[in-house]
């Protein structure tokens, strides 16, 4: 894949960003979601290459664009999977809560796992420790072999976990070990990459988080060799029927981030909507807008932080956010 599609990349999560952030607070997600969706695939369709998505807002009779098997782009140039969240953590831009990101992830046709929709329980950590967890492992040793490879006091640690009832177990056991305990309201994908980047004061994330979110999660440890490991948790019969028919043989199976998210050649960009451990949030200016964003590559493991002003009167991502 051309390294320039990256940055092609950055520019459809930043129109999404852009154009959700204007629901910043209103309490209504679904038209923060909807103005997302809109303007990511609104620039989509202006970039050469051929892209189908394959992590997107659902089945296509449920959703009117970036649905699974829909193509974007030219239709020329470099053929590519996409997996996609233009507005991951709708609650926090409905109600000013941090974290919300556009995200998406590029990779060769074929490789990234079809994740249903559903849950997955899931354990990341940085580069350091990608070899001291282990999902069949307890909470507990996992926690005590990650403190060892970070050479850390196993109360120091500190662990993000999603403030959700289904954890209250998790919660206690975390907290018998010991361990620092960061609760969020959303935004497990970039907590999870928080666990990877210097300076964040996140040194484990773990519970249970969306199928979809974890493939994406899984691509962006691809490029800053961290380690993310995921098990589908499917709530009934039907799910375990719809992840089977999008080719989970093992719906127990405990998948690596490099299972979950295949190749040496995977790009993934993020644009902050709300501020978050990883990047700031939209700011809007008298002449335009702010936005601040991150865009990786797995193949030279180069990360850059991007922030652009976009002018209100020029600036192609800000026209897609007002509508033009």
């Amino acid at each position: 894949m051309d390294r320039h599609l990256g940055l092609e990349m950055v520019r459809v999560t930043e129109a999404a960003a852009l154009a959700s952030a204007h629901w910043l607070g209103k309490g209504e997600k679904n038209a923060a979601d909807q103005a997302a969706v809109k303007a990511m695939r609104s620039v989509f369709n202006e970039i050469e290459f051929d892209g189908t998505v394959v992590i997107g807002e659902g089945e296509r009779d449920e959703a009117p664009m970036l649905y699974i098997g829909e193509r974007v782009g030219t239709g020329k140039g470099t053929a590519v999977d996409i997996a996609l969240d233009p507005l991951e953590c709708t609650n926090s831009v409905a109600y000013a809560r941090p974290n919300a990101l556009a995200v998406v992830a590029v990779a060769r046709k074929g490789h990234f796992l079809h994740a249903p929709d559903t849950y997955m329980e899931k354990i990341a950590v940085g580069e350091k420790a990608r070899d001291a967890i282990d999902l069949r492992k307890s909470t507990a040793q996992n926690l005590h072999d990650v403190a060892d490879a970070l050479g850390m006091l196993v109360e120091n640690l500190t662990v993000v976990i999603l403030d959700r009832e289904r954890h209250a177990d998790l919660i206690a056991e975390v907290r018998t070990v010991g361990c620092r305990i960061q609760l969020i309201p959303d935004g497990d994908v970039s907590a999870a990459i928080a666990t990877a980047l210097p300076d964040t004061g996140v040194d484990v994330l773990m519970g249970t988080g969306g199928a979809p979110e974890g493939v994406l999660a899984a691509a962006a440890m691809r490029c800053v060799g961290g380690a993310l490991q995921g098990r589908l948790k499917p709530r009934n019969q039907q799910e375990i029927d719809r992840a089977k028919a999008m080719g989970v043989a093992d719906v127990n199976r405990v998948y690596t981030e490099s299972e979950l998210a295949r190749g040496e050649n995977i790009m993934f960009a993020a644009t902050g909507v709300t501020n978050g451990d990883m990047l700031r949030g939209v700011q809007f200016t008298p002449w335009g807008a702010v936005t601040h964003s991150i865009v990786m590559r797995s193949l030279t493991r180069s990360i850059r932080f991007i922030e652009t002003r976009h002018s209100a009167q020029s600036g192609t991502a800000f026209a897609h956010y007002q509508g033009d």
